[in-house]
Order: C-alpha cells, then structure tokens, then sequence
C-alpha cells in the first residue's frame, strides 16, 4: 500500500510513504485507521490483498476480514480524513460464465464465483459505499481498479511458473499440460502501475475502471508464446482447467474490457507487446532452471502440470 502528500498543482506529489507490515495488517483493520489518521495522506493506493485465492476458498472468513473488513475500515477511515483513495480489485468479482466472447465492462453485472472474489467484491462495496455520492471538484475520490493475470516482478508470477515447468518437462522428456479454456487479459504490472498513475492525475469522478493489457488469451496461448519468445522447446498438451482439483473455481472467462479509461484516453498496449519487455528475465529464468537440472538439482515452481499462477491481482 502506497500513501501520498501532494502540493500544488495535484499532480505534484511532495512526499510517497509504503506501508506495509507489521505497521499495516489486513487481520488488525485498526493499523489502517490509525495510520490515516496519523499521517493524513492526500492520497492511498491500496494494494495489500490476501490473493492466495485457494486459500480463501479454505478460509473464506479469513479472507472477507483481510479483503472486505480490512477494506472498509481503510476506505472509512479515508473519508473521513478528505483522502482519495484507489483500492485495486479483480475480474475475480465476476463468474466466467460468459460465452458471447464479449470482455466484461465496469457496469456489468458482477456475480463472484469463489470466496476471494467475493471478499474482493465486499472491499468494492465499501468503497462505493462510502465515496460513490461525492460531487464537487473538491470532494475527495474513490476509484475501484479492476485488473486481472498480473505477471512481473518481483515473486514468482505465471510465466516463471510456466519456465520451470517447460524445463523440467523438456528435461524428463514429457509433455507440459497448459490450461486451454481459461481465457483472460495478462497484464505487465509495470504497466498496471503507470496507467494507476496516469488515472490519479486525471481524478475522474469516483467510480469503477478496468486497466489491463490489450487484447486477451488462453493459458495455454499465454505459456506457449513465452516458450516460443525464449526458445525453450517442449512438447505441450493442451488440457481443461478442470483437470486439476482446486479448492477455488478460476472464472473461465476473465476478461475485462477498458471503457471508462480509454474515454479518460489511458489506454494500455496489446499484451504481446508488454511481455516482450520481461522475455530478458524469462530467458535468463530459462538458462537457470536448465543449469540446476544439470546439477541434478530442484527447481522451484517446476510441476511438470502448469495448472496455475492464480489470476488474482497480487
């Protein structure tokens, strides 16, 4: 979570804060309040989410208090101070169901499918809640991005998941199992957080946007172009996410389309372009992965079956 002071004109930001544990924690709602109160930001960007969504299907008390509780007394807390606030969400808030090949819009209908999006969506209910009758140019903001696939540093994201596997896969001499009916909008973060920023200098009206690469893909589609992109040859098989048992149910259908911030002209490069960006780290993750193989040694995330780097903002 990010909080911010700014001076004159708005978009001159004077001073950036990270607030993070133990300072700052999603069971103990009250650090939120108290650090708003405290230091007064301008502006919070929050970020910090309990996004292991199997884990919220396990614990789904858990992640209502971490994600929707923690929020609302964060976005409470905000109000009262005068603070803007952006709180990032998920496509996780709606079910996947949708078979008209259409994106998801921010006035669509949300229907969330596992408990993490519904702990998601409780955190947006807050926050509209609370910010959604604000009117005047002075009355502070709050903003819902929805986004979806994040991948990039730092952590290991799905793409590196998918490098570790191909490895060991071309290694062993097997197949890799990619999911092929799971189709969402992969999303660079570095460019996730330059179009944040691009939104707060605009301070449109309160309300829902949706920021994500262009354009969309499978997981499948998704894996095979990093393979290709970075040479690492292994055969593939092609298989339903229903071949892994989860303890969440992924929407099959993630993706999101840009409406209200391509009218706001933020608009976010196609997704291909944005992975060329990080095909250096890919590589290098590759040359690794072999050399441990090698050395007769482990490699981390390398399950011959990529079934899943969660589609969940991070």
């Amino acid at each position: 979570m990010a909080a911010f002071a700014r001076g004159a004109p708005l978009d001159r930001v004077v001073s950036v804060e990270a607030w993070s544990r133990p300072a700052l924690d999603l069971d103990r709602p009250a650090t939120l309040v108290a650090l708003v109160h405290r230091r007064r930001p301008d502006l919070v960007i929050h970020t910090a989410a309990w996004t292991d969504v199997d884990a919220c299907a396990r614990e789904p008390e858990a992640a209502l208090r971490r994600n929707g509780e923690a929020t609302a007394a964060l976005a409470r807390a905000c109000g009262e101070n005068g603070t803007d606030l952006l709180y990032l969400s998920t496509n996780e808030v709606f079910d996947g169901r949708r078979t008209d090949g259409r994106p998801y819009e921010e006035d669509d209908s949300v229907a969330p499918a596992n408990p993490y999006g519904r702990s998601k969506r409780a955190g947006e209910e807050a926050v509209l809640a609370i910010y959604g009758q604000a009117r005047g140019d002075d009355a502070a903001r709050g903003w819902i991005v929805r986004t979806a696939w994040l991948y990039g540093p730092p952590g290991t994201d799905f793409p590196a998941k998918i490098v570790a596997a191909a490895a060991r896969a071309a290694t062993e001499g097997t197949a890799l199992r990619l999911v092929a009916d799971e189709v969402g909008s992969p999303t660079r973060a570095a460019d996730l957080a330059a179009a944040i920023v691009d939104l707060v200098r605009a301070r449109p009206a309160s309300g829902i946007y949706h920021l994500v690469n262009a354009g969309h893909a499978s997981r499948a589609a998704w894996a095979e172009t990093v393979l290709r992109e970075i040479g690492l040859r292994v055969p593939v098989e092609r298989v339903p996410a229903a071949t892994w048992q989860r303890a969440s149910t992924a929407p099959l259908w993630g993706v999101l389309g840009t409406r209200r911030a391509a009218e706001l002209g933020i608009l976010l490069r196609d997704w291909r372009a944005a992975l060329f960006d990080e095909l250096p780290r890919y590589r290098e993750l590759a040359a690794e992965a072999q050399r441990g193989l090698e050395a007769g040694g482990a490699v981390a995330g390398s399950g011959r079956s990529a079934e899943h780097a969660n589609g969940a903002p991070r």
